[in-house]
């Protein structure tokens, strides 16, 4: 074990403690007063029972973690409004079948990267951020997640019960909540996808990211289809293991790829993103329904 060489930055309050793993250089930050003990820390950080979220920076990156098995959120401090992690820019897909929303929910903040990419690159869409977790909040700072402004809105709520009171529709619905184990439990109620269709607007868009254990991703395809019908299409994410399924309000949605793959590379020219690839990923996940086969 390393030395416990522990300080509090006095900019964000946070405890710093070196990474509990010789394998890895650079510094962990944590929501924890200056006199907490950093052996007991350094003990849950490894074994995976420390029950908050955490930071871990090494060079150019800043990395959320609710556990060391997954991570929640990447941020390239030189570049900090960019997608890092491929899963978050293959949710941007979305822009394919709408390229200007007027309104965008997102449930689920974590370190704010499609939060953020959605602010700086949709300067014409109003954008609410529901979080439940008041510790992942707290990092808001540390990620560089902009403050609340007359289009951008952070609050602190559970995002499942949110949706089934929300009566404005929305145009878009992007969901990427998680907890230590996966997909947030709130997310596995055959209510909650319901409500996400009856508060999108006629051509409105439900993107989710499921995550976590593979033996659950059947259950929650299950029950989008179930308000989706076969409106609904997946496309996986060959370096997370995991998939991004995309459902669409509207009964007569038929995708036109030859237009969309037109639209795919002016979208990567505006917004620097493999939006030609993305199509083409989504074109296979359709023709294969790879949603059916999960």
């Amino acid at each position: 074990m390393k030395k416990h060489d522990t300080q509090v930055s006095a900019a964000s309050g946070l405890l710093e403690i070196p990474c509990p793993f010789l394998s890895e250089v650079g510094v962990a930050r944590l929501l924890e007063p200056a006199d907490a003990d950093p052996a007991a820390l350094y003990a849950r950080l490894i074994e995976g029972s420390y029950d908050k979220p955490f930071l871990f920076e090494h060079g150019d990156q800043r990395l959320l973690y609710f556990s060391f098995r997954f991570v929640q959120s990447a941020m390239r401090l030189r570049d900090p409004d960019a997608l890092d992690l491929t899963y978050t820019q293959k949710m941007m897909t979305f822009l394919l079948f709408n390229a200007k929303p007027r309104n965008l929910l997102l449930i689920g903040l974590g370190g704010g990267s499609v939060a953020k990419f959605c602010y700086r690159r949709l300067p014409g869409t109003r954008i609410t951020v529901l979080e439940i977790d008041p510790h992942v909040i707290a990092f808001r700072d540390q990620f560089l997640v902009p403050p609340d402004d007359e289009r951008f809105t952070v609050i602190e709520g559970d995002g499942a019960r949110y949706v089934a009171e929300q009566a404005e529709r929305t145009d878009v619905l992007l969901v990427d909540a998680f907890d230590h184990e996966g997909v947030a439990p709130s997310l596995a109620d055959p209510m909650f996808y319901e409500s996400a269709h009856r508060c999108l607007s006629a051509n409105g868009i439900f993107v989710m990211n499921i995550a976590g254990e593979k033996s659950g991703y059947g259950h929650h395809l299950e029950q989008i289809r179930a308000v989706f019908g076969d409106n609904v299409i997946a496309m996986s994410v060959k370096d997370d293991g995991n998939y991004i399924v995309f459902g669409f309000k509207n009964a007569d949605f038929e995708p036109r790829w030859t237009f969309l793959k037109s639209l795919a590379q002016k979208l990567q020219a505006r917004l620097g993103l493999d939006f030609p690839r993305f199509a083409q990923q989504l074109e296979r996940g359709h023709k294969l329904r790879l949603a059916r086969r999960l």
